[in-house]
């Protein structure tokens, strides 16, 4: 029997249920009467999404969290959620109350008020949240032109890091450790810099499944080739996974789980844009730009090679 990858399954669904083309983006926009309706679900499962040394209140928390994201490189303001989730009759009173209190953190933070949502038994837990607000305009991933700068908030790798120090028996403890196990755990989304920002954007991708992903799918709908001449990482995460041999590439493009975004944005603006991020402090790297061509490349003193997609994907 062969085996499905996740597109191929998306494929399928979008067969039966959808009549047109579907344009993979970061959030869905449909309109009710004059009205656009900006939505984005996103779903979090125990076994696969929840290591077990996470708290069950960072999870809810980021559960939310990674619709905010998606909404932040968009820049849309969400306004109200809903929340469905399954557990399994062993959940305490206690671990209810945990996963409550990472809702309302994530809501009061984003301002998002939650209307309603459905409860389930399971063997596991579930958090399925699906955010909506309205916008006339967003950024999309496509929009890129010839000599547009791209640029990242934030630096990348540390998720990586803290991700397979949660699934290790690692017990080392300094603030490199302390600082990659919260990025995981307790991501920030660039929402206030998307909103204040979005004017400026030719196109714009959430990060979360990874810096390869995003470069590759933004590189493909907008037609163009990506040339990336600068890594998004902080000195002190490069020292350290070289004193510990860990290849670099792997741990800033392919791991995953950072919730910033990639922009690109005309040379013409980034005085604005750097400007802005001062103001809000919003780490903000300039890592490459935009050419005629198809691909993502990585520039390292005038030789490019080819940077595949090798982000997360589920089913391989």
């Amino acid at each position: 029997m062969t085996k499905l990858s996740e597109n191929k399954i998306i494929n399928i669904f979008q067969t039966k249920l959808r009549n047109k083309k579907f344009i993979s983006e970061d959030v869905e926009v449909f309109s009710l009467g004059k009205i656009k309706i900006i939505s984005k679900t996103d779903t979090m499962v125990q076994s696969t999404d929840i290591p077990q040394k996470m708290k069950l209140s960072e999870a809810a928390r980021k559960s939310v969290i990674a619709c905010v994201s998606d909404f932040a490189c968009k820049g849309v303001k969400p306004k109200y959620g809903m929340i469905s989730i399954n557990l399994p009759k062993s959940i305490s009173k206690k671990e209810i109350e945990n996963i409550g209190n990472g809702f309302k953190k994530a809501c009061k933070e984003n301002q998002i008020s939650i209307i309603g949502g459905d409860t389930n038994e399971g063997r596991e837990v579930v958090f399925n949240v699906c955010i909506f607000g309205n916008s006339n305009k967003i950024v999309t991933r496509k929009g890129s032109n010839k000599g547009d700068l791209i640029f990242t908030t934030g630096p990348f790798g540390y998720t990586s890091l803290g991700l397979n120090i949660l699934l290790s028996n690692n017990k080392t403890t300094n603030n490199l450790i302390k600082k990659s196990v919260k990025a995981f755990t307790s991501p920030k989304p660039r929402l206030d810099y998307g909103l204040k920002n979005k004017k400026y954007f030719t196109s714009a991708m959430d990060s979360s499944d990874g810096l390869s992903t995003t470069l590759n799918e933004m590189s493909k709908q907008s037609k163009k080739k990506f040339i990336v001449n600068k890594i998004p990482i902080n000195k002190n995460l490069e020292t350290y996974l070289k004193k510990q041999k860990i290849n670099l590439n792997s741990v800033v493009f392919h791991g995953g789980e950072e919730y910033e975004f990639v922009f690109t944005v005309s040379p013409k603006y980034k005085k604005i844009i750097i400007k802005n991020a001062k103001l809000l402090k919003t780490p903000i790297i300039e890592i490459g730009y935009v050419a005629l061509g198809k691909k993502v490349y990585l520039e390292n003193k005038g030789e490019k090679t080819i940077l595949k997609d090798l982000g997360w994907k589920h089913f391989k």
